[in-house]
């Protein structure tokens, strides 16, 4: 087969994928080299591409013969010096082949070809993402799915799994969204190479990072955080600078500092605790928005909380998540007391 016509083939390729045309050309050419030794094993081709014809010259190694046997792999001198005036017997000349492949040959090359193309494609990603990977990255929403949704960032898409999803949010085909960029993979996973992220820590860690100028430059340090997304974060900050308020610092004037974060996480509550040599204090600004009446520090790991009857509810939050948040914040075991004991208050 002289002259399988791929210019159109490639060109498209290089328009579609943005690849370069000289790599492309290799891999079909390295495509329809597998092609042709799987139908004829017992040859040995050569690929040539034509770059300014756009054919694919098929070529095989034949050895020159008195009397040709299997026309497949010799040729006679005669035919030989066709092509080369000076073949010999018994030396190997390389000329056309005239032989064709069928479907399942070319369905082989198109396979070889696809493998390699998204290989190469994989490799760009990766290089392009890899240095951004635990960054916000800004994208829009292309699809939803039942196991999560995908992203456009850029010019590739990533996807961002259910369960890095914050629950019950509602996503908008075509909206910008801003998502952390969790992992880069080398190679794609279920079609996935970019794997997004909303719901951890590390997405909210980031967000003060970009709206709270004080945070990125280090002025004021985030200690710890916990988060159960869709309902609340609790976030430990403070300061090396005396001068610095680091709540006051990270929640603005009537609430304008972490306005833009509340209003990316979904309307998300979040409590910003100020870190404090005083486990007691923490332990109350741990569990707002509840009023606490009276803290005592049983051991370096158990706290014991007392509080009105109208606000243990407050407390406790729903489902127990207030008080499991304020636990995991502080590393130790908030207990609330049975109820306000008013003798012991006022000893207190």
């Amino acid at each position: 087969m002289v002259g399988v016509d791929l210019l159109g083939v490639i060109s498209d390729l290089v328009e579609e994928k943005g690849l370069d045309r000289s790599v492309l050309s290799s891999i079909v050419s390295e495509g329809m080299l597998a092609a042709y030794a799987k139908k004829y094993p017992q040859v040995k081709f050569q690929i040539d591409y034509d770059k300014k014809s756009g054919e694919l010259n098929v070529l095989c190694f034949k050895k020159i013969v008195t009397s040709v046997e299997n026309d497949l792999t010799e040729i006679s001198l005669k035919k030989a010096s066709g092509y080369d005036k000076k073949a010999k017997i018994d030396e190997e000349i390389l000329v056309p082949f005239e032989g064709t492949v069928g479907r399942i040959e070319i369905l082989t090359a198109k396979q070889i070809i696809a493998d390699k193309i998204r290989k190469i494609e994989a490799s760009s990603v990766y290089n392009e993402f890899k240095s951004n990977e635990g960054t916000i990255v800004h994208g829009t929403v292309y699809k939803l799915q039942s196991n999560g949704t995908l992203i456009r960032v850029k010019d590739t898409f990533g996807f961002l799994p259910k369960s890095l999803s914050i629950p019950e949010e509602k996503l908008i085909v075509g909206a910008p969204v801003r998502v952390l960029l969790k992992e880069v993979l080398a190679e794609p996973r279920n079609e996935n190479q970019l794997i997004l992220d909303r719901s951890s820590t590390d997405f909210i860690r980031c967000l003060f990072s970009l709206e709270i100028p004080e945070v990125f430059e280090g002025l004021v340090e985030i200690k710890n955080i916990v988060r159960i997304a869709g309902y609340k974060t609790k976030v430990t900050v403070t300061s090396a600078d005396r001068n610095v308020d680091p709540v006051g610092t990270c929640i603005g004037i009537g609430g304008v500092r972490i306005k833009p974060i509340l209003k990316e996480i979904g309307g998300e509550k979040i409590d910003v605790i100020a870190q404090s040599d005083s486990l007691e204090n923490m332990v109350r600004d741990a569990l707002k928005p509840a009023k606490i009446e009276r803290v005592e520090i049983e051991s370096p790991d158990k706290a014991v909380v007392w509080l009105d009857d109208e606000q243990r509810s407050v407390a406790i939050g729903k489902m127990g998540q207030n008080i499991a948040l304020a636990s995991k914040l502080l590393g130790i075991d908030i207990k609330l007391a049975e109820k306000v004991n008013v003798e012991d208050l006022e000893l207190a």
